[in-house]
């Protein structure tokens, strides 16, 4: 009855329109035929369906639809082609709200509001009468004209390049142990102070240094181009030793980068809505970096000390997994606060053209990759300055990446243990330990796994190298005097 149906329904199809002088003649008919049999969700071959096929666009064409299968795997098999989860994205932000927010109300019945940015201010001051912090950055001023007048001098060449080198090399080392003997010695400075002296210094090191280098570079291109004809340079651009300013000096001290340039690539105008989102997007985020650690990450770091003190590995292990949660948002906050707010701000004042900060290290399936791609500046810095000049003078790749490390390592270490007047040397052993990870993880994981990996030593990593500091902080400021 069905079938004789159904063979009705295609001779009234056949039979009905039927164009006489054009159109696709009997062939076209039998095909019409073919197609109304087949059903409406088999394509030839059974290949994609129509967009529409559970919609009611066929629901005229027959009484009965003789076949509604086809030849396809489950959305969640690799094998379908499906990439489309923004849904399952959304849920997952949804759920991570809802955690967080219980997170957050519990804190607060706990607690209670711990909020007071007075607070922040003392971090800072520890006597309102002594400034040693802002006087180092201002002490900063001498490095650089230092570095500036024995480049003047080696241009026109009443220095020598060795004496020139010996100069310099003197110089950068006292840019490093200058503000670390002052904040080991001076009492009134706060580590929080100190920290962000050291930061100014280490900056002014990296960027001393790369100056140092290009014009270095400089002279050495034109002592090879001697004799040569001059090439036509454009009106714009500037050729050493024209560059040997005070101005060009203090544009490359303040632009958003570490690596020096005779020519920066130029915006052509400060974007005023552009850069007052950046500077609101700052506010916030300070604020909101504030809130956090004296709300949910102190109470926390306090709360961990027993457990630390009494070996209780189960308590310890519960409090860093807590401690894991704030740790990596202000950690994330920071990062965009630093790297796109800020950095963003700082270069559209000074029309700095280069905006690429950061590239996609959330995708990370590797340790190296994350490294690469987290900090540009600091990245363009070790391979244009440290990285590839190993390999020229005959490094292999391994023992270039190798000092690479090593030197990150000891600046960590430099701008923790120094503001803490304490040497751990956790911070060292942390970035020295991202070699053994980065082979860990290339050679097992791959893919998706990979990136749970990078994602995983994020959370986890940090949080440890946090109480491991607090912990011994702690100890030797407030139970080392009580026990005195």
């Amino acid at each position: 009855m069905g079938e004789r149906g159904g063979a009705g329904g295609s001779r009234r199809r056949r039979a009905g329109p039927r164009p006489s002088g054009q159109g696709g003649g009997p062939a076209a008919a039998e095909e019409e035929v073919r197609n109304g049999a087949a059903g409406p969700d088999v394509g030839a071959g059974g290949d994609s369906p129509a967009p529409d096929r559970d919609g009611d666009a066929d629901a005229g064409n027959g009484q009965w639809e003789l076949r509604c299968h086809r030849l396809q795997d489950s959305l969640f098999s690799s094998d379908s082609g499906f990439s489309n989860y923004r849904g399952i994205l959304n849920w997952c932000v949804v759920m991570l709200i809802l955690s967080n927010a219980r997170l957050f109300l519990e804190n607060l019945i706990k607690y209670g509001i711990l909020v007071d940015p007075i607070q922040v201010v003392s971090l800072f001051l520890k006597d309102p009468y002594s400034w040693p912090a802002p006087c180092l950055v201002l002490v900063a001023n001498v490095f650089a004209v230092a570095a500036f007048q024995v480049e003047r001098r080696l241009a026109v060449g009443s220095l020598t390049e060795p004496v020139g080198l010996l100069l310099h090399v003197a110089n950068l080392v006292t840019i490093l142990c200058f503000p670390a003997a002052v904040s080991l010695l001076v009492e009134s400075i706060t580590p929080v102070g100190s920290l962000l002296a050291l930061a100014v210094h280490t900056i002014l090191f990296l960027k001393l240094f790369s100056y140092r280098d290009v014009n270095l570079w400089c002279r050495q291109r034109r002592a090879k181009e001697t004799g040569k004809a001059p090439g036509d340079a454009a009106q714009s651009t500037v050729s050493y030793p024209d560059n040997l300013t005070y101005r060009d000096l203090y544009y490359f001290l303040f632009a958003p980068t570490l690596c020096y340039e005779l020519n920066f690539p130029r915006s052509p105008r400060i974007r005023k809505r552009f850069l007052l989102r950046r500077l609101l997007e700052m506010l916030f985020f300070t604020q909101l970096q504030v809130g956090l650690i004296q709300q949910w990450m102190v109470p926390t770091i306090q709360n961990s000390m027993k457990p630390f003190k009494d070996m209780d590995y189960s308590r310890i292990i519960e409090r860093l997994l807590k401690l894991a949660v704030p740790n990596h948002l202000i950690w994330l906050v920071f990062f965009y606060w630093l790297f796109h707010s800020c950095l963003n701000a700082v270069g559209e004042l000074m029309q700095f053209g280069d905006r690429e900060f950061y590239r996609d290290w959330w995708n990370s399936e590797s340790v190296t990759y994350f490294w690469q791609n987290w900090n540009i500046p600091v990245h363009k810095w070790c391979s244009r300055h440290f990285y590839k000049p190993m390999i020229r003078r005959g490094s292999s790749r391994w023992v270039a990446r190798t000092g690479v490390f090593l030197a990150s390592a000891f600046f960590h270490e430099y701008l923790v243990s120094i503001p803490l007047r304490m040497f751990r040397l956790w911070a060292f052993t942390g970035m020295m330990a991202q070699l053994p990870l980065a082979w860990l993880v290339g050679r097992f994981f791959r893919g998706n796994y990979g990136n749970a990996a990078v994602w995983l030593t994020l959370i986890i990593g940090q949080p440890v190298a946090v109480l491991m500091y607090v912990h011994d902080y702690y100890v030797l400021n407030h139970e080392a005097p009580t026990a005195a």
